[in-house]
């Protein structure tokens, strides 16, 4: 049985502006669909969780269109984005496009599309998923990873992206 929530002394807008203050990279999630489509999103939802076995993790809204296909599918790849790809961040970020068009990418583990001068990319089977609150955390034990020697990174930070980090 859940305890019952307490209440709290902030709104969901305070939760999300103090979460923003939090600078993380920017990922962008591929799967190939049961019908061959090409899935992708933008997420900055992503973290290290085990070096033995290799796990990462990253997390969905229970909402997304895209949900389906991350539950069903056997295999995903986070792509880590450079500074120089934040148009494929907003890209991927926006609905009802073919978030493909034009995108370099090659095949990956299970079919998984992983995309072309990332910063790094972890292809990775989908070992297993939590639901917690409005989101699915999934957890997938890397398969295959590359990093690109000298990648700068793409970082997000109070809703804004940025390709450098000020000093």
């Amino acid at each position: 049985m859940r305890p019952h929530h307490k209440t709290i002394g902030f709104d969901s807008q305070q939760f999300r502006a103090a979460l923003g203050m939090f600078a993380t990279g920017v990922t962008i999630i591929t799967a190939r669909g049961e019908d061959g489509s090409l899935v992708g999103l933008t997420a900055n939802s992503f973290n290290s969780v085990s070096l033995s076995p290799p796990l990462v993790l990253w997390s969905l809204s229970r909402g997304a269109g895209s949900m389906p296909v991350f539950s069903r599918g056997s295999h995903y790849a986070i792509n880590i984005l450079a500074a120089e790809q934040m148009d494929l961040a907003k890209r991927f970020a926006t609905r009802d496009i073919d978030r493909f068009a034009g995108v370099d990418w090659r095949e990956g583990a299970g079919g998984a599309p992983v995309i072309e001068g990332a910063a790094a990319t972890f292809e990775c089977a989908n070992r297993s998923r939590y639901e917690e609150g409005d989101h699915v955390i999934f957890v997938g034990e890397v398969e295959c990873c590359d990093a690109r020697a000298g990648a700068h990174p793409l970082i997000f930070h109070g809703g804004r992206y940025y390709t450098e980090l000020p000093l």
